[in-house]
């Protein structure tokens, strides 16, 4: 798995380079008219009122292409990626690996409000399935190979391997387990060790260097930021699906919707020409402190209706860039607005368009340990990860108290999928068999005859728990389990011995086993009863458990979770003598 991992870490990159190199040669053809690799953005280029068209025809592209190609390369990629994780075993098909990024050239290349991130992440994530249906290989390992080129892929835009993995794991992988994070680290680090060969060590979004002391007001104000981001990203989140929706109530065909949405972006483009394109240079612009309060208010707004039209049209795009767009160009003009207004306050406008960022995506995606540690490597500015944690954990609370979905999960929850928010410890796996079994175990004699253990059965029925009765030798050792129905059919002669009616060892389980494995055997195996033993060496009996037992350890586990513990006794009574009333 770690050999594939490398393996889609080569390829994610490789294709990450032809989808940036296409983006640009679609960008100078339709901006400027001429055929050329050349890094450019269309606020470069002289607009005219004709330009409204260019993003509503590579709109139309992907449209067609989406109709008559493959409808999956509709939308921002992860949700997409998501849902197959979910529902088909993580199986994407070829067209969205030869699609995605084609469709996406065209889309970002004529001005769509976009980053390249989402498209790659995606066409990544499709040639790691392809990858895991090629060999012969289990769902998780194919939802593995996935995350991995959808973390290779991010790594190979951004250069931000530890980030691309926490992403995999918050929205991916769904899981914290070696077996996961392995190949999709070497992914990542695949990605990233080629990436660095090629472009170097510097920084993506490079920022003058963070004070190693910051003004305590800046951890405060990422707090009150963190907090405002939080409720927006929500909004945002909302805002999109509520325009999708009435897209959908349109009467015309979901493969012209892209075009309508590209007139939008073009007549924003006009207003606001920043607003076009990838963004990356407007993510330098705030971050270095060479945007104006009014340049970054006109880009906060242009940039989040363009990006909410055109996304919501079912066009081929990305969410990453245009969130952190949005959110650093909010939270650099307020600490552009306060720093002026309170000089004295020592609020650094930078630090808070980079929190500003990284919290608009912790609370529009719910990813918030991918948000902090993203800031901090695509910056390299370590001083700033207090406000970032300060702020994107903020902004995490406020959206997941304000809304159950998020950007990434309300398309697909729509849909009635199910995803999981929360990755908890499991309760089985950290708990012991010797502990919940239920001892001492009802045992019988391998020698007794059916007859025996009839009258056996009568006298303990009121006590015993479970149906399957160890059998024993004698020396106590396990030879076999009898179930009440085999002892009590008629179809057994009264005189035949309980060991003719056994034919090997039952499946058993060691008496310091977790409950997890247990778990394990018994569905596995479609049994409802495990023999307890003290060794694999020592057959010796020491207890029976059943199902009944493995709902104890979880009830408890419950428990810890949701039932509080009084105050104690002494408290309270300092509690009530300190503050005059009775305490709650």
């Amino acid at each position: 798995m770690c050999v594939l991992g490398a393996v889609i870490g080569l390829l994610a990159y490789i294709v990450a380079v032809v989808l940036v190199a296409l983006i640009h040669v679609v960008t100078n053809i339709s901006f400027f008219h001429h055929y050329s690799y050349a890094n450019t953005s269309p606020y470069q280029a002289k607009l005219a009122w004709w330009s409204i068209f260019i993003p509503a025809i590579g709109g139309l592209i992907v449209g067609i292409m989406a109709k008559y190609g493959s409808p999956a390369i509709r939308g921002h990629g992860i949700p997409e990626a998501m849902e197959q994780i979910l529902t088909n075993s993580s199986r994407v098909s070829w067209k969205v690996a030869l699609f995605k990024p084609i469709s996406s050239a065209f889309a970002i290349g004529t001005g769509g409000p976009f980053g390249a991130e989402g498209p790659i992440i995606a066409t990544g994530g499709a040639l790691g399935s392809l990858v895991g249906q090629w060999i012969e290989c289990t769902g998780t390992e194919r939802k593995i190979l996935l995350s991995a080129g959808a973390a290779a892929g991010m790594t190979a835009i951004f250069g931000s391997p530890i980030s691309a993995v926490l992403l995999a794991i918050e929205l991916l992988l769904f899981e914290f387990r070696l077996r996961s994070l392995a190949p999709v680290a070497i992914a990542s680090a695949t990605a990233m060790a080629f990436r660095t060969a090629v472009q170097g060590h510097a920084p993506t979004f490079p920022m003058e260097q963070i004070p190693n002391v910051l003004p305590s007001s800046n951890i405060a104000f990422a707090l009150v930021l963190g907090l405002v981001m939080g409720g927006l990203g929500v909004i945002v989140s909302k805002a999109v699906y509520w325009v999708e929706d009435n897209y959908d109530r349109m009467p015309i065909h979901w493969m012209w919707w892209p075009a309508l949405g590209g007139v939008i972006v073009g007549i924003i483009g006009l207003l606001q020409p920043r607003s076009l394109g990838i963004g990356y240079d407007n993510i330098d612009g705030f971050l270095q402190g060479k945007f104006t309060v009014a340049l970054l208010l006109s880009l906060f707004f242009w940039k989040m209706i363009s990006w909410l039209f055109a996304l919501s049209s079912g066009t081929s795009g990305g969410t990453l860039a245009p969130i952190f767009t949005i959110g650093g160009c909010l939270g650099s003009y307020l600490g552009l607005t306060v720093s002026h207004a309170f000089p004295g306050l020592g609020i650094d406008a930078q630090v808070i368009g980079l929190v500003g960022m990284a919290a608009l995506f912790s609370g529009a995606s719910g990813a918030l340990l991918a948000s902090i540690v993203f800031a901090l490597e695509t910056t390299q500015q370590l001083q700033g990860a207090v406000p970032l944690l300060v702020g994107c954990t903020a902004a995490a609370v406020v959206a997941r108290s304000m809304s159950s979905t998020t950007i990434m999960t309300e398309k697909i929850f729509r849909r009635g999928v199910v995803v999981p928010s929360e990755y908890r410890s499991d309760p089985l796996a950290s708990a012991q068999v010797k502990d919940y079994c239920s001892t001492p175990a009802i045992v019988l004699q391998s020698s007794l005859t059916l007859l025996e253990a009839r009258r056996m059965l009568a006298d303990v029925a009121e006590v015993a728990n479970h149906q399957g009765f160890p059998l024993v030798n004698s020396k106590n050792e396990l030879v076999g389990v009898a179930t009440t129905r085999e002892i009590l059919s008629p179809k057994n002669e009264p005189e035949a011995t309980l060991e003719s009616i056994v034919q090997n060892v039952p499946i058993h389980i060691d008496v310091n086993a977790n409950l997890r494995l247990a778990a394990n055997l018994m569905i596995s195996n479609r049994i409802g009863r495990l023999p307890v033993v003290m060794s694999s060496a020592d057959l010796t009996v020491f207890g029976v458990l059943t199902r009944s037992d493995l709902l104890v350890a979880e009830q408890e586990f419950l428990e810890t979770e949701n039932i509080r513990s009084t105050v104690p006794k002494p408290f309270a009574k300092l509690l009530k003598k300190d503050s005059g009333t009775t305490s709650s």
